[in-house]
Formats: structure tokens, C-alpha cells, sequence
């Protein structure tokens, strides 16, 4: 048995069914589950490891849904361009340099962004799938991700038969390059890239090969107003109508819509009746002037709402803080109302309703005895978030990843200090350049 033990932590922000905030708590971690949550004053317990959390808060680990991290190779090279004139200029410079090899590096990087800001799950999207697990998973990341369909060749130039052949191997192939549990998944890419006959192929393959597991179907779905004109001038329906009639909202498999801004009320009463999550994400929805996600509408209409960074070539960062942050007040803004995406409301979105659209609600998402320790610490011993009056107020809106020290994903340190535990962070860095120095030449050549 191993033991980690996060000592005398001055909160623990549990993010349990009431919203729980403990004081003064060490928590207790043995082989990867929560075992104990225990007065600090009871005094020390014997462990393999010992954070010093004093001074500090614990919370849950931040769930990104919806991102594409091996793009982190490629920010800032699609500026001032809506999301059509944004895919014409990525989709070349995928083309030309995303390989398998590079794909794993850029997701290694993003899956390094995101833990040492305190995000340890990710829902990713991205060719090579494969590649990209192996990179995120060597990170430490609990990483969700499956094969990427289009009715096309794509960037990766593959034909939708060899899609469908990755999409039978993954379950094997996940589980030959390990890491913490995640749902099998399926991604196409979008309804206007992905044609209704192939978006039923894909789930009834999924329903196929996943067993007796978990698994998981997402795409984009109303990011932008001129994808639901398209979309209705190819079908005569919404990117949610055509889903539906290709028996993605039969209920059996989570779902998880990327963005989800222009939805349509009855869009979102067939998404809530199937119980699917929207991903929001606030900082790319407004670099790329896509429009602002109605949030009390959303959440009112009972679908689930996560909290997405998307990728690093359309919002250009991965900080869940950020993310929280526009999100609240991006809702407030729109709605005219100070009330609206409350703190707690927010910081539940991107941990434990996170998780639950995942489909993993029961096993990460807040600090729970018998949950698996994906755990985040925050040092509290700061200007900026001294003193704490409401402490789910303190992280949404004053909080940032910079403030993360130590992050646990299912009970391993990964990040201590705010260095990684896993990685040669020189050595990732200089090759990241190397081959960012050729996506930007390749960019700028299309």
C-alpha cells in the first residue's frame, strides 16, 4: 500500500453534494483512493509521502471538457479570423507537420499546461489519437480521447474505413498504453464534417466495441451561427436535430456537445432529455467572435454544463481559471443579472459536473472518501487572495493557475512545487520550439 498524505490543509473545498468546506484537514490518500479526511489537530499520519499543506487550500482537480491539446504547436497562428477562416488556416498547417510524432509532443506540452494550472482531466479531440494519449498520459494527465472521424481525408489523410479500424482497436490500444481510467470515446468532428449515415455508423461501432466499459461520444455541435446555416442548408435541421436522428440522443452513451452557443431551446430539450452536457468555452467562443452561450437558459433547460479551454490555436491558452472566470462573468454580462453562473455554480461546472458528463462522477470530481485522488492544491499565502471571506468566490474570481502548487492525479503526485514529477521540462520546451519554428513556416506557406 502506498501512501500520500496532503497535511493540514486551512481549506478543503470538497465540492460535495452541500458544497462542503472543511477547515483544518489533512487528507488521506492510500493507493490511489481518499481514504480519510480527518481533523489536522489529531496530528500527523504515518505516510510514503507528505505534502505540507498548510497555509493552503485542497479542491478537486479541474476537468477540461473540451480542448485539443497537441495544438499548443500551434498558437497564435490563426489570428483575427472567425472559426471558417480559423479552420482553413489550422487545417493546412495540421497537414503539412501534425505527424504522429509531433501530435504526442504537442500533446505532452498542453498535457504539462494544463497540470501545473491545475487541471488534471482533459477531454481532448485531435488526429492521432493514439500519439496524443501516449504524450498526455506520460504527463500524468487523466486523459479522455478516441478516434476523430470526417467524411474526408482530413489532416491525418485517412480514409473513413481506416477510421473505423481505429476506432475497433482503441479499446486494446488504450489499454496497452495505460494510465488512469477513462471512457472509451468516439469524436467526429462535426455534423457538417461528418455526414448522418457515418455519424450512425460511429456510435453504433462505439455501442460495438465498448463491452461492458464506459464510453463516450462528443463533437462540435452550434459553435458559430454560420455553422447552423450550413448545416440547415445540407439537411434541413440543426447540428442537434441531425445527431438525433442519427441515434446519438438515445440516452444509453454520455454526450458531450462542444460549445454549444447557438442551440436552439428545443435543441436544448432533446440535449437535457438525452442527458447530455454542453462544454462552454467562453475564451475561444469570443476570440472567434462566435457569440456568447445564453448560461441561465442552458442550465434552466436541464442540460449539464461543463467548462471547456478549447484549443490553444483558438482560445491560446489552457487555464481552467481563465476559463471560470469569462464564464461567470461572460454570463452576467449577457443575462444583466449579478446572480447568474454563481461562484460555486461555476466552480462545480468545471470539477465535479465536469466529471459527471464524463461519465465519471463516481470516481473524481470533488474530495470525497472512496473517490480517486485527483487532487489540486492552492497556496493561499498570497496578496491577491488574502484575506478569504468566500472562499468559492476567492478561486473563481481571484484565484489562477499560478497559485498551484502540488496536483495529484488518482493518488500520484505529478506536479510538486509546481515542477513536474514526470517530465524534462528543458528538454520538452526546446523541442516544442524546434518544431513550432516548422507548423509556423508551414503556416505561412499555405
Amino acid at each position: 500500500m502506498t501512501r500520500v498524505v496532503l497535511e493540514g490543509a486551512a481549506y478543503v473545498v470538497t465540492v460535495d453534494d452541500t458544497d462542503t468546506v472543511l477547515r483544518d484537514t489533512t487528507v488521506v490518500v492510500e493507493d490511489g483512493v481518499i481514504t480519510d479526511l480527518r481533523s489536522a489537530a489529531a496530528g500527523p499520519v504515518d505516510a510514503d509521502e507528505t505534502i505540507d499543506a498548510r497555509g493552503r487550500l485542497v479542491l478537486p482537480g479541474l476537468v477540461n471538457l473540451h480542448t485539443h491539446l497537441p495544438m499548443t504547436l500551434l498558437r497564435g497562428l490563426a489570428e483575427d479570423v472567425d472559426l471558417q477562416g480559423f479552420l482553413t488556416r489550422v487545417w493546412a498547417a495540421e497537414g503539412a507537420v501534425m505527424d504522429p510524432a509531433t501530435v504526442e509532443l504537442g500533446a505532452t506540452l498542453g498535457a504539462l499546461e494544463s497540470l501545473l494550472g491545475g487541471c488534471t482531466t482533459q477531454l481532448d479531440m485531435y488526429f492521432h489519437h493514439e500519439a496524443a494519449h501516449r504524450g498526455a498520459v506520460a504527463a500524468g494527465s487523466r486523459h479522455v480521447i478516441g478516434p476523430v472521424f470526417m467524411d474526408g481525408p482530413g489532416p491525418d489523410g485517412l480514409a473513413w474505413e481506416e477510421r473505423i479500424a481505429l476506432m475497433r482497436a482503441w479499446p486494446a490500444a488504450m489499454a496497452a498504453i495505460g494510465g488512469p481510467a477513462v471512457p472509451v470515446s468516439a469524436m467526429p468532428h462535426a455534423t457538417y464534417t461528418c455526414s448522418p449515415e457515418k455519424l450512425a455508423e460511429v456510435v453504433a461501432t462505439l455501442r460495438e466495441v465498448r463491452g461492458e466499459g464506459p464510453g463516450l461520444l462528443t463533437t462540435h455541435v452550434s459553435e458559430n451561427a454560420a455553422e447552423n446555416t450550413d448545416v440547415a442548408a445540407r439537411y434541413g435541421a440543426t447540428p442537434t436535430e441531425v445527431l438525433a436522428g442519427a441515434g446519438w440522443l438515445d440516452g444509453d452513451l454520455p454526450l458531450v456537445v462542444g460549445h454549444g452557443v447557438h442551440l436552439s431551446p428545443a435543441d436544448r430539450e432533446r440535449l437535457a432529455a438525452a442527458g447530455a452536457a454542453v462544454a462552454h468555452c467562453p475564451g475561444s467562443n469570443q476570440k472567434l467572435a462566435s457569440g456568447a452561450l445564453p448560461w441561465e437558459a442552458v442550465h434552466d433547460s436541464g442540460v449539464r454544463l461543463g467548462i471547456g479551454t478549447d484549443g490553444c490555436s483558438s482560445s491560446n491558452d489552457l487555464d481552467m481559471w481563465q476559463a471560470m472566470r469569462q464564464a461567470a462573468l461572460l454570463a452576467r454580462l449577457t443575462s444583466g443579472r449579478p446572480d447568474v453562473a454563481s461562484a460555486h455554480e461555476v466552480l462545480r461546472a468545471a470539477t465535479l459536473e465536469g466529471a459527471k458528463a464524463l461519465g465519471l462522477g463516481d470516481e473524481i470530481g470533488s474530495v470525497e472518501v472512496g473517490k480517486r485522488a485527483d487532487l489540486v492544491v492552492v497556496d493561499l499565502e498570497k496578496p491577491h487572495l488574502t484575506p478569504v471571506h468566500d472562499v468559492q468566490a476567492l478561486l473563481v474570481f481571484a484565484a489562477g493557475r499560478a497559485d498551484v502548487t502540488d496536483v495529484l492525479v488518482d493518488g500520484q503526485p505529478v506536479v510538486r512545487a509546481g515542477r513536474s514529477t514526470r517530465l524534462d521540462t528543458p528538454d520538452l520546451l526546446a523541442r516544442a520550439r524546434e518544431r513550432g519554428a516548422t507548423a509556423r513556416a508551414a503556416a505561412e506557406a499555405s
